[in-house]
Protein backbone atom coordinates (compact mmCIF):
# COMPACT_ATOMS: atom_id res chain seq x y z
CA UNK A 1 0.00 0.00 0.00
CA UNK A 2 1.42 3.28 -0.69
CA UNK A 3 1.21 6.77 0.50
CA UNK A 4 -1.80 9.15 -0.33
CA UNK A 5 -0.46 12.07 1.33
CA UNK A 6 3.57 12.95 2.24
CA UNK A 7 4.13 16.20 3.93
CA UNK A 8 7.43 17.10 5.74
CA UNK A 9 8.79 20.21 7.24
CA UNK A 10 5.36 22.16 5.63
CA UNK A 11 5.45 25.79 6.36
CA UNK A 12 2.87 28.90 5.50
CA UNK A 13 2.69 32.03 7.12
CA UNK A 14 0.25 35.24 6.32
CA UNK A 15 2.22 38.36 7.08
CA UNK A 16 3.94 38.43 10.44
CA UNK A 17 1.22 35.37 11.50
CA UNK A 18 3.06 31.77 11.13
CA UNK A 19 0.03 29.64 10.02
CA UNK A 20 1.45 25.79 9.76
CA UNK A 21 4.88 25.55 11.91
CA UNK A 22 6.85 22.41 10.13
CA UNK A 23 4.35 19.91 9.97
CA UNK A 24 5.01 16.08 8.95
CA UNK A 25 2.61 13.83 7.97
CA UNK A 26 2.34 10.83 5.98
CA UNK A 27 -1.48 9.20 4.99
CA UNK A 28 -1.95 5.66 3.90
CA UNK A 29 -4.05 5.35 1.12
CA UNK A 30 -7.49 4.09 2.24
CA UNK A 31 -9.42 4.41 4.63
CA UNK A 32 -10.84 7.58 6.61
CA UNK A 33 -7.89 10.06 8.11
CA UNK A 34 -8.87 13.06 10.37
CA UNK A 35 -7.29 16.31 10.95
CA UNK A 36 -8.56 16.76 14.62
CA UNK A 37 -8.45 20.41 15.75
CA UNK A 38 -10.48 23.63 16.61
CA UNK A 39 -10.91 26.80 14.34
CA UNK A 40 -7.65 28.89 14.13
CA UNK A 41 -5.32 25.72 14.16
CA UNK A 42 -4.52 25.60 10.14
CA UNK A 43 -6.86 22.57 9.17
CA UNK A 44 -8.01 24.30 6.29
CA UNK A 45 -4.85 25.93 5.20
CA UNK A 46 -3.47 22.65 5.29
CA UNK A 47 -6.08 21.11 2.67
CA UNK A 48 -5.71 23.98 0.49
CA UNK A 49 -1.78 23.50 0.46
CA UNK A 50 -2.71 19.82 -0.40
CA UNK A 51 -5.21 20.48 -2.63
CA UNK A 52 -2.86 22.97 -4.78
CA UNK A 53 -5.21 26.14 -4.32
CA UNK A 54 -2.26 27.32 -1.58
CA UNK A 55 1.60 27.50 -2.29
CA UNK A 56 3.83 26.65 0.76
CA UNK A 57 6.49 29.10 1.89
CA UNK A 58 8.26 25.71 2.21
CA UNK A 59 8.26 22.23 2.54
CA UNK A 60 7.89 19.03 0.55
CA UNK A 61 4.03 18.06 -0.33
CA UNK A 62 3.43 14.98 -2.11
CA UNK A 63 -0.27 13.86 -2.63
CA UNK A 64 -0.78 10.35 -5.00
CA UNK A 65 2.77 10.58 -5.29
CA UNK A 66 3.02 13.46 -6.96
CA UNK A 67 4.54 16.64 -6.36
CA UNK A 68 1.83 19.36 -5.46
CA UNK A 69 4.00 22.10 -6.88
CA UNK A 70 5.77 21.13 -9.77
CA UNK A 71 2.63 18.21 -11.17
CA UNK A 72 -0.22 20.32 -10.03
CA UNK A 73 -2.40 18.77 -13.27
CA UNK A 74 -1.40 14.88 -11.84
CA UNK A 75 -2.44 16.47 -8.70
CA UNK A 76 -5.79 18.19 -9.29
CA UNK A 77 -6.53 14.52 -11.42
CA UNK A 78 -6.28 12.42 -8.43
CA UNK A 79 -8.08 14.31 -6.37
CA UNK A 80 -11.82 16.01 -5.15
CA UNK A 81 -12.71 18.81 -2.98
CA UNK A 82 -15.48 19.76 -0.60
CA UNK A 83 -15.37 22.64 0.97
CA UNK A 84 -17.38 23.92 4.50
CA UNK A 85 -20.33 25.55 2.34
CA UNK A 86 -22.39 24.30 -0.30
CA UNK A 87 -21.09 24.86 -3.42
CA UNK A 88 -24.07 23.75 -5.59
CA UNK A 89 -26.84 26.20 -7.68
CA UNK A 90 -30.37 27.01 -5.47
CA UNK A 91 -32.17 27.85 -8.74
CA UNK A 92 -31.20 24.38 -10.27
CA UNK A 93 -32.94 21.16 -9.05
CA UNK A 94 -30.13 18.20 -7.74
CA UNK A 95 -29.85 16.30 -10.76
CA UNK A 96 -29.65 19.32 -12.99
CA UNK A 97 -26.93 20.19 -10.95
CA UNK A 98 -25.20 16.88 -11.21
CA UNK A 99 -26.01 16.84 -15.34
CA UNK A 100 -24.26 20.44 -15.90
CA UNK A 101 -20.99 19.44 -13.42
CA UNK A 102 -20.71 15.95 -15.67
CA UNK A 103 -20.40 18.44 -18.95
CA UNK A 104 -18.34 20.83 -17.21
CA UNK A 105 -16.14 17.93 -16.11
CA UNK A 106 -16.19 16.35 -20.04
CA UNK A 107 -18.65 13.69 -19.56
CA UNK A 108 -21.00 13.59 -23.00
CA UNK A 109 -24.96 14.19 -22.13
CA UNK A 110 -25.76 10.98 -21.76
CA UNK A 111 -22.94 9.90 -19.48
CA UNK A 112 -23.30 12.95 -17.29
CA UNK A 113 -27.53 11.92 -16.49
CA UNK A 114 -26.32 8.47 -16.06
CA UNK A 115 -23.58 9.62 -13.34
CA UNK A 116 -26.26 12.75 -11.97
CA UNK A 117 -28.69 9.25 -11.24
CA UNK A 118 -25.99 7.03 -9.93
CA UNK A 119 -24.85 10.09 -7.34
CA UNK A 120 -28.77 10.82 -6.75
CA UNK A 121 -29.37 7.41 -5.15
CA UNK A 122 -25.74 6.73 -3.59
CA UNK A 123 -26.57 9.67 -1.78
CA UNK A 124 -29.94 9.05 -0.78
CA UNK A 125 -31.39 12.10 -2.52
CA UNK A 126 -33.97 10.18 -4.80
CA UNK A 127 -37.05 12.12 -3.60
CA UNK A 128 -35.48 15.37 -3.96
CA UNK A 129 -33.18 15.09 -7.18
CA UNK A 130 -36.53 16.96 -9.06
CA UNK A 131 -36.82 19.85 -6.52
CA UNK A 132 -34.66 22.66 -6.56
CA UNK A 133 -31.85 22.97 -4.01
CA UNK A 134 -32.47 26.34 -2.60
CA UNK A 135 -35.78 24.28 -0.70
CA UNK A 136 -33.42 21.60 0.50
CA UNK A 137 -32.48 21.34 4.11
CA UNK A 138 -28.71 21.68 5.36
CA UNK A 139 -28.22 18.20 5.53
CA UNK A 140 -29.43 17.41 1.65
CA UNK A 141 -27.23 20.23 0.42
CA UNK A 142 -24.02 19.50 2.09
CA UNK A 143 -24.85 15.60 0.27
CA UNK A 144 -25.08 16.95 -2.53
CA UNK A 145 -22.31 18.88 -2.32
CA UNK A 146 -20.03 15.87 -1.77
CA UNK A 147 -22.01 13.94 -4.60
CA UNK A 148 -21.13 17.27 -6.97
CA UNK A 149 -17.30 16.96 -6.17
CA UNK A 150 -17.58 12.67 -7.07
CA UNK A 151 -18.64 13.63 -10.76
CA UNK A 152 -15.45 12.86 -11.92
CA UNK A 153 -14.25 9.50 -9.52
CA UNK A 154 -10.91 10.54 -7.80
CA UNK A 155 -9.01 8.23 -5.69
CA UNK A 156 -8.37 10.95 -2.78
CA UNK A 157 -11.09 13.22 -1.97
CA UNK A 158 -11.03 15.96 1.24
CA UNK A 159 -13.58 17.00 3.41
CA UNK A 160 -12.91 20.28 5.02
CA UNK A 161 -15.05 20.50 8.17
CA UNK A 162 -18.51 18.93 5.87
CA UNK A 163 -20.90 18.60 8.92
CA UNK A 164 -20.34 22.04 9.91
CA UNK A 165 -23.81 23.79 10.91
CA UNK A 166 -25.83 20.28 10.48
CA UNK A 167 -27.80 19.13 13.17
CA UNK A 168 -27.19 15.54 14.84
CA UNK A 169 -29.56 13.64 12.25
CA UNK A 170 -28.16 15.84 9.10
CA UNK A 171 -24.71 14.87 10.42
CA UNK A 172 -24.60 11.38 11.49
CA UNK A 173 -26.53 10.79 7.47
CA UNK A 174 -23.36 12.60 6.16
CA UNK A 175 -21.20 10.25 8.19
CA UNK A 176 -22.84 6.95 6.24
CA UNK A 177 -21.86 8.83 2.89
CA UNK A 178 -18.37 8.98 4.45
CA UNK A 179 -17.82 5.86 5.60
CA UNK A 180 -19.16 4.18 2.21
CA UNK A 181 -16.80 6.56 0.20
CA UNK A 182 -14.01 4.42 2.03
CA UNK A 183 -15.28 1.29 1.64
CA UNK A 184 -15.34 1.65 -1.67
CA UNK A 185 -11.49 2.38 -1.16
CA UNK A 186 -11.19 5.86 -1.58
CA UNK A 187 -8.78 7.91 0.51
CA UNK A 188 -10.93 10.35 2.52
CA UNK A 189 -9.01 13.20 4.24
CA UNK A 190 -11.67 14.77 6.79
CA UNK A 191 -10.76 17.67 8.71
CA UNK A 192 -13.41 18.18 11.78
CA UNK A 193 -13.56 20.28 15.53
CA UNK A 194 -15.69 17.46 16.26
CA UNK A 195 -13.94 15.42 18.73
CA UNK A 196 -16.59 12.23 18.26
CA UNK A 197 -16.76 12.38 14.46
CA UNK A 198 -13.14 11.84 14.39
CA UNK A 199 -13.54 8.75 16.75
CA UNK A 200 -16.48 7.62 14.89
CA UNK A 201 -15.17 7.95 11.08
CA UNK A 202 -11.53 7.89 10.93
CA UNK A 203 -8.73 4.80 10.96
CA UNK A 204 -6.16 7.21 12.03
CA UNK A 205 -6.16 10.82 13.79
CA UNK A 206 -3.68 13.55 13.61
CA UNK A 207 -4.41 16.68 16.21
CA UNK A 208 -3.52 19.76 15.18
CA UNK A 209 -2.96 22.58 17.67
CA UNK A 210 -1.16 25.99 16.53
CA UNK A 211 -0.46 24.62 13.61
CA UNK A 212 1.34 21.89 14.45
CA UNK A 213 0.95 17.79 14.65
CA UNK A 214 1.07 17.37 18.37
CA UNK A 215 -0.36 13.59 17.81
CA UNK A 216 -1.05 11.12 15.03
CA UNK A 217 -2.30 7.47 15.72
CA UNK A 218 -5.59 5.18 15.55
CA UNK A 219 -8.35 6.55 17.64
CA UNK A 220 -7.34 3.74 20.64
CA UNK A 221 -3.82 4.32 20.28
CA UNK A 222 -4.59 8.22 20.96
CA UNK A 223 -6.70 7.77 24.36
CA UNK A 224 -3.92 5.20 25.35
CA UNK A 225 -1.73 7.68 25.63
CA UNK A 226 -3.78 9.52 28.42
CA UNK A 227 -4.39 5.91 30.46
CA UNK A 228 -6.90 3.07 30.62
CA UNK A 229 -9.20 4.63 32.65
CA UNK A 230 -10.44 7.71 33.86
CA UNK A 231 -12.14 8.62 37.49
CA UNK A 232 -14.74 11.68 37.21
CA UNK A 233 -15.54 13.26 40.30
CA UNK A 234 -19.31 14.37 40.62
CA UNK A 235 -20.28 16.78 42.82
CA UNK A 236 -23.87 17.04 44.49
CA UNK A 237 -26.05 18.09 41.52
CA UNK A 238 -24.34 15.28 39.42
CA UNK A 239 -21.97 17.44 37.85
CA UNK A 240 -18.44 16.47 36.87
CA UNK A 241 -16.06 18.87 38.98
CA UNK A 242 -12.82 16.80 38.38
CA UNK A 243 -10.92 14.17 36.17
CA UNK A 244 -8.03 12.11 36.27
CA UNK A 245 -6.49 9.57 34.44
CA UNK A 246 -5.44 6.10 35.24
CA UNK A 247 -3.17 3.52 34.13
CA UNK A 248 -6.08 1.12 34.47
CA UNK A 249 -4.39 -1.21 37.21
CA UNK A 250 -6.17 -1.32 40.77
CA UNK A 251 -3.13 0.19 42.74
CA UNK A 252 -3.33 3.54 40.62
CA UNK A 253 -7.16 3.19 40.61
CA UNK A 254 -6.76 3.01 44.63
CA UNK A 255 -3.85 5.88 44.47
CA UNK A 256 -5.99 8.23 43.05
CA UNK A 257 -9.23 7.76 45.16
CA UNK A 258 -7.05 8.36 48.06
CA UNK A 259 -6.44 11.55 46.78
CA UNK A 260 -10.00 12.01 45.82
CA UNK A 261 -10.98 11.48 49.10
CA UNK A 262 -8.88 13.67 50.78
CA UNK A 263 -10.31 16.73 49.13
CA UNK A 264 -13.80 15.78 48.10
CA UNK A 265 -16.75 16.35 50.45
CA UNK A 266 -17.66 13.37 51.96
CA UNK A 267 -21.40 13.26 49.73
CA UNK A 268 -19.34 13.23 46.73
CA UNK A 269 -19.71 10.77 44.41
CA UNK A 270 -17.07 9.39 41.54
CA UNK A 271 -17.51 7.11 38.63
CA UNK A 272 -15.03 5.03 36.02
CA UNK A 273 -15.56 5.37 32.24
CA UNK A 274 -13.10 4.62 28.98
CA UNK A 275 -11.07 7.67 27.38
CA UNK A 276 -12.62 9.86 25.38
CA UNK A 277 -10.95 12.15 22.43
CA UNK A 278 -12.26 15.09 24.38
CA UNK A 279 -9.65 13.40 27.32
CA UNK A 280 -7.59 12.80 24.24
CA UNK A 281 -7.61 16.20 22.79
CA UNK A 282 -7.38 18.52 26.23
CA UNK A 283 -4.64 16.41 27.13
CA UNK A 284 -2.64 16.72 24.20
CA UNK A 285 -3.50 20.21 23.64
CA UNK A 286 -2.58 21.23 27.56
CA UNK A 287 1.24 19.25 26.68
CA UNK A 288 1.29 21.38 23.46
CA UNK A 289 0.78 24.53 25.59
CA UNK A 290 2.64 23.59 28.49
CA UNK A 291 5.91 22.79 25.95
CA UNK A 292 5.51 26.14 24.29
CA UNK A 293 5.09 28.66 27.19
CA UNK A 294 8.77 26.55 28.41
CA UNK A 295 10.36 27.34 25.39
CA UNK A 296 9.59 31.15 25.20
CA UNK A 297 10.50 31.24 28.42
CA UNK A 298 14.09 29.85 27.57
CA UNK A 299 13.71 32.12 24.47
Amino acid sequence: MGLAIEVKGLYKRYGSHEVLKGMDLSVAEGGVFALLGPNGAGKTTFIHILAGLLRADRGIVRVAGYDVTMEKLRVKMSISLTGQFAAVDDMLTGTENLRMLGRLNGLSAAQAAARATELISQFDLEAAGGKRVGTYSGGMRRRLDLASSLIVPRPIVFLDEPTTGLDTRSRRSLWDSIQALASQGITVILTTQYLEEADQLADRIAVIHEGRIVASGTPAELKARIGEEVIELLNEEGEVSHTLTTDGTITSIQDQLLMLAQQAPPNARVRLRSPSMDDVFLALTESADSNSNKEAKRA
